[in-house]
């Protein structure tokens, strides 16, 4: 007897008991149910929730792993320098930098999914329902956009707070109005900032005051954002660097190569909305055009704060910070997300161009690609019921100017076919 055959024989001896369906859970998840439909007619698709996740999860493991070696990157470059000829193989994808990177990296992986799962289970088993794939992807979202040396057990009590809060009190997968992921990310900002931002959180050893080589000076890993809201115009990285990934940010988030080869996936895969993805990108390249333009015509003096993030190449928001992962991976939740055509064109839109705004304008939180994505998840119900209601009005519209022809019967029809034969 093989183990599919055993589980199923314990699925079945423990049906109905209160633990059956965390049991279920992990039999479906191990194995394909053995139970299948007995009446009505039923199309077979297999694109079913659970092989949905896995494809986004797919498409997420490029920017978990360079994530993994970006960390070990930015650590030895924070302490002995940057290289001068930059070699990916020699100075980039080494073991010493994996070791660092699997070594924070792979436990924020472990805690997310854990505590996540357990509280899906614990909802489960409560309410009596099967549990539901909708946290395989938050799982691995969180991880992501988050600083590498985030604490354990301050990404465990953020984790509580965004399943529980964020989804469940709604009725769990499927129901919540706003990302779970971002949620999370939301607590963990407001809750605790110096843990969130600053200098000090995007290199690992940088909190621990650890020196650089042959200095007493400590290290630092400050973003590119946040040089740019200090009033510095050279950030030290060229757009290579801040395209390929080679800068400090998140864990997933600073590869804009890996990002969009990502969403290529998921465009190609139909998993995520390319008109979501493209209106935003078109939003954050307006806003920061508008920026552009204010500093070319001379309207914002050099001495203000606004005026290195306004005149930052338009195009360049697009390769630094979390906006061009927060448009693919998250702006696309197809829960939190637009449902209409047009709605998706309108709610893409305004997720960019408000994040370049409040980019500029929050130098205290210059990544505001999160909190424009969590205010557009709480507008999404409204702008579809606005363009369903438009929709509605012009086919009234169209009927009132309509031409109402009276029904033929069928022996008349014959007889205008006897009549023109």
């Amino acid at each position: 007897m093989g183990m599919k055959e055993k589980l199923h024989q314990l699925k079945l001896k423990y049906q109905g008991k209160k633990m059956a369906p965390a049991f279920n859970a992990l039999h479906t998840f191990l194995y394909t149910p053995n139970e299948t439909t007995h009446s009505g007619g039923h199309i077979r698709g297999a694109d079913d929730l659970k092989r949905t996740m896995n494809t986004v999860i797919m498409a997420l493991v490029p920017c978990l792993l360079f994530g993994m070696f970006n960390a070990g990157y930015q650590h030895y470059s924070a302490i002995n320098g940057f290289p001068a000829n930059f070699d990916l193989f020699e100075h980039f994808l080494t073991w010493e930098n994996f070791l660092v990177g699997i070594t924070t990296v792979l436990p924020l992986v472990i805690v997310s999914y854990g505590v996540g799962l357990a509280i899906e289970f614990l909802f489960a088993v409560i309410k009596g329902h099967e549990v539901e794939e909708g946290y395989l992807v938050t799982g691995m979202l969180v991880p992501l956009i988050v600083p590498v040396d985030t604490p354990l057990w301050m990404l465990a009590v953020a984790v509580v707070f965004g399943v529980v809060i964020g989804k469940e009190v709604f009725g769990g997968t499927g129901m919540n109005i706003l990302n779970p992921a971002l949620t999370i990310r939301a607590f963990l900002f407001f809750a605790y900032p110096t843990w969130m931002s600053g200098d000090k959180v995007w290199v690992h050893g940088a909190k621990d005051g650890i020196t650089q080589a042959g200095s007493t000076d400590a290290i630092s890993g400050e973003t590119v954002l946040g040089y740019l809201a200090q009033g510095n115009t050279d950030t030290g990285y060229s757009l290579a660097d801040m395209f390929y990934g080679f800068i400090p940010g998140s864990v997933g988030e600073t590869s804009t190569l890996l990002i969009i080869l990502g969403g290529l996936f998921l465009i190609f895969s139909k998993i995520a909305s390319w008109r979501i993805m493209l209106s935003a990108v078109l939003g954050s390249l307006a806003m920061g055009l508008i920026f552009n333009g204010i500093v070319d015509a001379g309207w914002l003096p050099e001495y203000s704060k606004f005026y290195t993030l306004m005149s930052f190449p338009y195009w360049q928001h697009l390769l630094v910070g979390g906006l061009i992962f927060g448009v693919v991976f998250m702006a696309t939740d197809p829960v939190t997300g637009s449902q209409t055509n047009k709605g998706k064109w309108i709610y893409g839109f305004l997720i960019g161009f408000m994040s370049v705004m409040i980019r500029v304008f929050n130098p205290g939180y210059p990544e505001g690609v999160f909190l424009a994505i969590l205010l557009m998840n709480v507008f999404a119900p409204t702008i579809d019921h606005y363009v369903v209601k438009g929709n509605i009005k012009k086919r009234l519209k169209r009927l009132k100017t309509a031409t109402i022809y009276p029904k033929v019967s069928d022996e008349e029809v014959d007889a205008l076919k006897t009549e023109t034969a």
